[in-house]
């Protein structure tokens, strides 16, 4: 009997390591948001947002195994504007990524992004049928990409070049989307959507926006913990390379995003930095940033 109890206890212990070793990539938060919407009859925004984070938080977009604990965080809040009954909604989406910092409870932005042309058809109850391969929904194919987006995004952080293969995939789901006749896909509809999203990314003339990444969080913010100034030294290198990138492709969409992104985090870690590195950090980030260059005042407070 004892040994039976103990081949029955094994059993179930494998069945739960399968499970948190093939869990899917993403951690992700969904909410919907239909305030804007006239009517009383919520249903189909719960449901929407329930399908939604389904598919997020069930496909998996890889072959990598990931733990539990080690799935990427993120949240994607949809506000929708109209919803042009029965199944036609409009509106947008804000999308924050981030990742923990090695030996630290802290969670640094990867990602905060708003796409202001979210337009898809949704009929409750209908699952989100998804192929990387072929246009099967405008809904499938934006959680898809922004999937693909992120997980990318994530993998550049700790490995060089690591996001490429993901961003190629969300490239894919980009052109088979072209003729859709919903917009963000063309890049002929604005200079900062989906379409030059990827592009950037892609695109190796700004390969140094990426790299100043790696630099950033895998050899900056990690190493931070065990040493403070040569991490720091990494994310001024992050912002020197950067720099260079700005100064060949003045106002570039993907770098712009990443400092305004990181700004909050940026002064933080500069506060208690040598005079000389504040005022080096001040420079760049003054020559990337203009728009918010008071900001980076704080820097230099304490001096």
């Amino acid at each position: 009997m004892i040994m039976k109890l103990k081949l029955i206890l094994g059993f179930f212990s494998v069945l739960l390591s399968l499970n948190l070793a093939f869990s899917q990539e993403l951690d992700c938060n969904v909410r919907v948001n239909s305030r804007q919407v006239e009517g009383t009859d919520k249903r189909v925004f719960e449901a929407l947002q329930k399908s939604i984070h389904e598919f997020m938080n069930n496909t998996s977009f890889t072959n990598y195994q990931y733990k539990v604990g080690e799935r990427i965080e993120c949240t994607m809040l949809f506000t929708i504007n109209t919803w042009n009954r029965p199944d036609e909604f409009s509106g947008k989406l804000n999308i924050v990524l981030e990742r923990p910092v090695f030996g630290t409870s802290y969670k640094t932005p990867l990602f905060n992004w708003v796409d202001k042309d979210i337009q898809f058809d949704y009929v409750e109850q209908q699952p989100i049928e998804f192929n990387e391969n072929s246009y099967t929904s405008n809904l499938a194919s934006l959680l898809g990409y922004y999937a693909y987006l992120m997980i990318g995004m994530d993998f550049d952080s700790f490995k060089k070049f690591g996001g490429t293969p993901f961003f190629e995939k969300a490239n894919n789901i980009m052109n088979l989307a072209q003729n859709s006749g919903r917009r963000g896909w063309k890049s002929f509809e604005s200079r900062k959507n989906r379409y030059w999203l990827i592009e950037n990314y892609l695109n190796n003339s700004y390969a140094g926006v990426r790299e100043a990444s790696y630099l950033y969080h895998r050899q900056g913010l990690d190493k931070m913990q065990d040493n403070l100034e040569m991490g720091r030294s990494k994310i001024t290198e992050a912002l020197e390379l950067l720099q260079k990138v700005n100064q060949q492709r003045p106002n570039l969409f993907i770098l712009k995003l990443f400092v305004e992104t990181k700004s909050d985090e940026l002064i933080n870690i500069y506060k208690e930095a040598s005079s000389m590195q504040k005022n080096k950090a001040v420079n760049i980030l003054k020559e990337l940033d203009p728009a918010n260059s008071s900001s980076y005042d704080q820097i230099m407070q304490n001096e």
